[in-house]
């Protein structure tokens, strides 16, 4: 006999009108009818229900014990098959079979309570998550982040909505502030928005006039004063704003091309003047030459009348291009900075006035010495050796004050 045999021997029998009876215990319950076929037949056929049986719950085990089922799953899955272990329609070891089953009972107790914490705590999670969310939220719509503020947002309310909800209350409080926080950002967005609009709009009206007058302009010959009304012009420009992007644009290419019209025509005009003053340059560099060679001034009389000639004949030589206008004043101008220093020079050494008082300090200083000399021999002659010391000392100090004037008086003399 097959082992299904085995086991139905040990776990079943059959009556003679073929009624099939299973052991429980010491209990016996009838199965079923099994009338036509043999004992071992109708044996193997409830043998074979059994291990059906025993292969469901097999597989229970399987998926409650690696957690791929939920409890709930996991209990309806055991009250079916125990229901069917109640009522058996099987032979076999009903007893070991209903132990297996109810020995998952305590693991799924078990697995039930650890979802309860993991449930418990992705929930505090969520809770400080949700917390963050709403403040970071409340911080936006404080801000003026218009560019990237929507965008956060719409972030976060992403990962809000993945995240598990809190007890209705909290959830419900939490979630009024977020949506509070995004209306608010959302209406003062389009309030900037809004008035941005307006007042592109209005440098649009301002531009379109700036290129209208800038196009006026772009034939004047006047080059200065419309050089200056252009710089007037851009100064407004900058100021206006930006219009809209494309017609913001679409003004500045026609403003801008006006302005590099006159400006060309200018350019163009002045390089043909600085062609014609080329020569003019050439005269100059050589008056130049002329200039600079008097310098270290030795007999200023000569150079002053040498200077004056040069400076004539500069004058007649005329314009010059513009890129050479400064290095060419820079340097007669230091030639006739040098003649005008030695001549403040010699005046300063030859004011009469200053002369004067030179002279005058000279003759003071003469008269205290010559008093104090006296005194001086009268305190010898007295034996007076403290006043002596005093004299002598001030006469000392007279004596460098008259060499000092002297010099000075022999400068202007």
């Amino acid at each position: 006999m097959t082992a299904q045999g085995n086991q139905g021997d040990s776990f079943g029998r059959v009556d003679a009108d073929g009624t099939v009876y299973v052991r429980i215990g010491t209990e016996e319950r009838i199965v079923g009818q099994y009338p036509e076929g043999t004992h071992e037949e109708a044996l193997a056929f409830y043998t074979k229900r059994f291990e059906g049986l025993e292969f469901e719950v097999h597989l229970l085990e399987q998926r409650v014990r690696s957690g791929a089922m939920s409890p709930d799953e996991a209990t309806s899955s055991i009250a079916r098959l125990a229901e069917q272990l109640d009522e058996p329609k099987a032979v076999g070891d009903i007893t070991a079979l209903t132990a297996r089953l109810n020995s998952l009972r305590p693991v799924i107790g078990m697995q039930r309570e650890q979802r309860r914490e993991e449930r418990s705590k992705k929930i505090e999670e969520s809770r400080t998550r949700k917390a963050a969310i709403v403040a970071e939220a409340e911080k936006i719509a404080g801000g003026t982040d218009w560019r990237n503020g929507a965008n956060k947002l719409r972030d976060l309310l992403a990962e809000w909505k993945e995240l598990p909800r809190l007890e209705k209350a909290a959830d419900d409080e939490l979630w009024h502030r977020f949506s509070g926080a995004r209306t608010a950002y959302t209406r003062a967005r389009k309030a900037h928005f809004a008035v941005m609009t307006e007042q592109r709009e209005g440098a649009r009206v301002i531009k379109e006039r700036l290129a209208k007058e800038a196009e006026a302009l772009a034939d004047s010959t006047d080059w200065g004063a419309t050089a200056a009304k252009y710089r007037g012009l851009m100064a407004e420009w900058k100021a206006a704003g930006p219009a809209p992007k494309d017609v913001d644009d679409a003004l500045w290419k026609r403003f801008r091309g006006a302005q590099d019209q006159f400006f060309g025509a200018r350019d163009a005009d002045n390089a043909k003047i600085d062609e014609e003053f080329a020569a003019n340059a050439v005269v100059k560099e050589a008056l130049l030459v002329e200039a600079e060679a008097l310098l270290p001034i030795t007999d200023l009389a000569a150079a002053k009348k040498a200077f004056r000639d040069i400076g004539e004949r500069w004058e007649a030589a005329g314009k010059v291009p513009r890129d050479q206008i400064k290095t060419l004043e820079a340097r007669i101008r230091k030639v006739e900075q040098e003649i005008r220093g030695l001549e403040e020079d010699q005046w300063k050494k030859s004011d009469p006035e200053k002369s004067a008082r030179a002279d005058g300090m000279v003759g003071q200083l003469q008269d205290a010495i010559a008093k104090i000399e006296a005194d001086l021999e009268k305190a010898r002659a007295a034996g007076d050796a403290k006043k002596v010391k005093d004299l002598e000392e001030n006469l000392a100090s007279r004596q460098s004050f008259l060499d000092l004037a002297m010099k000075t008086a022999s400068e202007f003399s």
